[in-house]
């Protein structure tokens, strides 16, 4: 029989013996722990532990049990259960269309469904209209705020990835932490070069001769999480700063695409920082 695993995330107000707390809560349970991860940044704690059970386990009560758990420790928890169901995916976006445009584009041949798109603007909405997705606007110039209803959005369609089409604002380790490589990205230069929102400008003005894009897992450092996938295109010196622009967005709508393809089919490991593909 193969292992059931179940992936927890716990995030709060930092304070001893938290993580001890939850760890013996699994073992409590029959659990074997496989991986854990834990971050403090000004006050905030977040712990990732995946846990492993090689004899059955009844999933909807071990979720009550560890929700009344968080209650009583005032974290918020959530859980994530690995199974071959279809999974639901959250595109985030802003106002660039042609990642959302080839994701939609290319829905059959992903092992998940697109369940929710989500916008700092209205912007996108006619494309998810024309696909009959659920398409909510979160306007909050705070971050913070917009964090918590995006959350609240994520929980409602039980979100398994999150896809930041081109979404242009930076997550705080409050909202990365609840989603552990489970939160894909694509920037626009070969990592870590170029880093920001104008990447193409720095290399245009460089002189670059070759300009890449990067597919990434999302952590709480900036463009530093591990990377999935990396493609270039040659530049010619005759090509205008626009003709630039087209040539590497549609090489960054390509490659977002293919690391959803590979997560969604479980090909991707993370082990220390890095992407490992698995063979089979």
């Amino acid at each position: 029989m193969k292992n059931t695993v179940v992936g927890i995330t716990v995030v709060g107000k930092d304070r001893e013996g938290i993580v001890a707390t939850f760890t013996n809560f699994a073992f409590s349970k029959g659990g074997n722990i496989e991986k854990v991860n834990q971050n403090v940044i000004k006050g905030l704690f977040g712990m990732y532990l995946e846990v492993s059970f090689s004899k059955a386990v009844d999933v909807k009560k071990f979720d009550l049990d560890i929700q009344s758990l968080a209650k009583k420790e005032k974290m918020d928890v959530s859980t994530h259960h690995e199974t071959n169901s279809q999974k639901n995916i959250a595109a985030l976006v802003t106002k660039e269309p042609l990642c959302l445009q080839t994701i939609l584009a290319n829905t059959k041949s992903l092992k998940g469904k697109i369940s929710v798109i989500i916008g700092t603007e209205k912007t996108l909405e006619s494309l998810a209209k024309n696909a009959k997705i659920p398409f909510v606007v979160i306007e909050d110039k705070i971050q913070d705020k917009a964090e918590e209803k995006i959350i609240q959005v994520c929980k409602k369609y039980n979100i398994d990835l999150i896809s930041l089409a081109r979404y242009m604002r930076i997550l705080s380790p409050n909202f990365v932490w609840r989603y552990p490589n489970r939160i894909i990205n694509i920037h626009p230069s070969l990592l870590p070069a170029f880093p920001g929102a104008s990447a193409y400008e720095q290399a245009f003005e460089r002189g670059t001769k070759i300009v890449g894009v990067t597919s990434h897992y999302v952590t709480e450092n900036l463009d530093q999480g591990p990377i999935i996938l990396q493609d270039s295109f040659k530049v010619d010196p005759n090509d205008t700063l626009e003709e630039m622009k087209v040539k590497g967005q549609k090489l960054e709508a390509d490659t977002l695409l293919k690391a959803m393809k590979m997560h969604l089919e479980n090909k991707l490991e993370v082990r220390w920082r890095k992407v490992h593909i698995k063979s089979k």
